[in-house]
């Protein structure tokens, strides 16, 4: 956890989904763990944001040197939640050249011949990166539960194929942390509402975040599920209060320095004399 007296409590305790846990008792206004207001929110994201870099920087030095370990952001939430700021301001702060983003929009027909999987397979990251799955393999049981677009039988596989997936990222090194932004309501109809009150914002509306929003009520209960039946040990889910996006952001923030804090990396050795080459260097 990063050095700051703001944090009371660690999120990732506070935040973790734990047995019998219920999304529709989880207030979408707090912010668990952290005493201040936005301004301090900021300024915490701001001072932690060299502390998450260094540590990304690490894992990378180390994948470069052989080791095998990474990690894996899922993030999910209602349409507005603020996904897009998590990657601008808190997965923004670290070397781009370490990170792998990957955005899950709808199918293409060539993912849609193949299992569901298949395009998350390709996207995971790679020995020393930082992946980011902005949407992922959960939207089909989101959106493919409360739209109907597969059998019961069918989703009740995939409930299990992802606990599956997940554990063998976990075996083969990957650190999973699932985030679900937890917007409300009325909170998502004013930021819908500003789009469409500002023509810079336009291009980000959709009718259809409309059609989305009149299910709000079965997309809860299909959050409900995902999480009863998906949070596990090695990939554990996090319900992010998102009403005020500093507070998501520097959550995340904190979840993720932990998650790198416990890899316990240490830069690698050089494999050659430094003092030699300072001598080399001097001479030349």
């Amino acid at each position: 956890m990063g050095d700051h007296a703001n944090w009371t409590d660690d999120p990732y305790d506070l935040l973790r989904v734990k047995p019998g846990f219920r999304l529709a008792d989880q207030p979408t206004d707090a912010t668990p763990g952290f005493r201040g207001d936005k301004k301090d929110g900021e300024k915490v994201l701001a001072d932690d944001a060299g502390v998450l870099a260094d540590l990304q920087e690490q894992l990378f030095a180390c994948g470069r040197e052989g080791e095998p370990r990474s990690v894996l952001l899922v993030l999910q939430a209602m349409d507005t939640a603020g996904k897009g700021g998590i990657v601008s301001h808190v997965i923004g702060s670290m070397n781009p050249g370490g990170v792998h983003y990957a955005g899950f929009g709808k199918p293409t027909p060539e993912e849609l011949a193949h299992d569901f999987l298949w395009r998350i397979w390709r996207e995971v990251p790679a020995a020393g990166q930082v992946g980011v799955f902005d949407r992922s393999h959960y939207e089909d049981v989101l959106i493919g539960r409360v739209r109907q677009l597969a059998p019961p039988e069918e989703l009740e596989r995939r409930y299990g194929a992802i606990n599956a997936f997940e554990k063998e990222l976990a075996q083969s090194g990957t650190t999973v942390i699932k985030v679900m932004l937890h917007l409300g309501k009325d909170e998502q109809k004013k930021r819908l509402t500003s789009r469409l009150e500002r023509p810079d914002k336009y291009w980000k509306f959709n009718p259809a975040d409309v059609d989305e929003r009149l299910l709000w009520d079965d997309y809860q209960e299909a959050y409900q599920i995902a999480l009863d039946r998906t949070a596990s040990a090695y990939a554990p889910w996090f319900v992010v209060p998102a009403d005020h996006k500093w507070y998501a952001r520097a959550a995340v923030q904190q979840l993720l320095i932990r998650a790198l804090s416990e890899l316990n990396l240490e830069w690698p050795k050089p494999d050659y004399d430094v003092q030699e080459q300072l001598r080399r260097l001097a001479e030349s």
